[in-house]
């Protein structure tokens, strides 16, 4: 196939069939410079070299009633995870704090758990009006499945976005998490949305799906709005319900990335978890079709470290950028 074709046909507005994203995924290695060349070509357009850098903040850790199969954190996981109930307002206003020193275009308030307690959302408001009072920095959510009036106080309190995984393929879910449905998540996505809250909503590759559960997942997120796409790669944990797997190759994480960003070619597309163990020496040729990353470490293992992270993009020729667009 005529990669760099296929990108410019997706940037005059013809999209990416279903049938072209499984080949690109199912490419031979020869081509994979190619492929980086065509998601290149459309990342360039719209985010020019600029990275943007998002930190989390871990507010609340274990005690979850959930299964998902890939989480440290979930009931059935025997990982050795550190467990706290949800940090103060106060605590949660020093880490943005901390996130602004490492000049964070976004600061993630992330809690475990299926759904938000009220006197959580209540922290998270407070924290986020607080946090809106002092610093102009954007500001996320990850509090699980939410209502409606959730939604919309979040949105009140200074929230601009919510991050809900859709994580798979609606095909592969119940194979990943049997204590809540896939529509469940989409319902989440809808409500966000309907809100006015940016929708932050991606998966986890990895774990044992086909390339066609890759695609369906890239086109549901272009369906379901998502105006940021984080893409995680299983880096098994034992102790996990997916502890065996193996991990995928470097080459499969650049073809997925490039995948994604053909399918959804004007949004936020972030490498996520898992990109150091997976990517190895190749985690800036992930900035070719990628446009932001987590720096600092995620929700339970650390990441390379705010300094790599900063050497790496300077060493590849990019840049971060205090915006998500060129």
């Amino acid at each position: 196939m005529n990669w760099k074709f296929l990108a410019e046909r997706v940037l005059a507005g013809g999209g990416i069939t279903r049938a072209e994203a499984l080949s690109l995924l199912a490419s031979p290695l020869e081509e994979l410079l190619a492929v980086l060349d065509a998601a290149f070509t459309v990342r360039r357009r719209y985010f020019g070299l600029g990275v943007s850098l998002h930190v989390i903040r871990n507010a609340k850790s274990g005690l979850c009633n959930e299964d998902c199969a890939y989480c440290s954190q979930a009931a059935k996981s025997t990982v050795p995870v550190s467990t706290y109930a949800m940090q103060s307002v106060d605590d949660i206003i020093q880490g943005a704090r901390e996130a602004r020193a490492l000049k964070a275009l976004r600061y993630c308030i992330v809690t475990s758990g299926r759904a938000p307690l009220e006197q959580e959302l209540g922290t998270v408001c407070e924290a986020a009006r607080r946090i809106k009072q002092e610093m102009p920095m954007q500001l996320c959510a990850s509090l699980g499945l939410v209502s409606a009036d959730q939604a919309r106080r979040l949105k009140r309190s200074g929230i601009d976005r919510f991050n809900h995984n859709l994580e798979t393929s609606e095909r592969y879910y119940p194979k990943i998490c049997t204590t809540h449905h896939y529509l469940d998540r989409v319902e989440t996505t809808r409500v966000v949305k309907a809100a006015g809250l940016e929708l932050c909503s991606g998966g986890l590759m990895g774990m044992g799906e086909t390339l066609e559960d890759r695609v369906d997942l890239a086109f549901a997120l272009r369906e379901a709005g998502a105006d940021s796409i984080p893409v995680n790669f299983l880096d098994p944990r034992p102790g996990t319900a997916l502890e065996g797997r193996p991990r995928l190759s470097a080459a499969d994480a650049l073809r997925i990335l490039a995948m994604f960003r053909l399918v959804n070619p004007e949004r936020e597309l972030r490498i996520a978890g898992g990109r150091e163990a997976c990517l190895g020496p190749l985690q800036a040729l992930a900035l070719y079709p990628a446009n932001s990353i987590f720096t600092n470490g995620y929700l339970t293992t650390p990441g390379q470290g705010y300094a790599a992270d900063m050497a790496m993009i300077a060493a590849a020729g990019f840049h971060v950028t205090d915006t998500t667009h060129a």
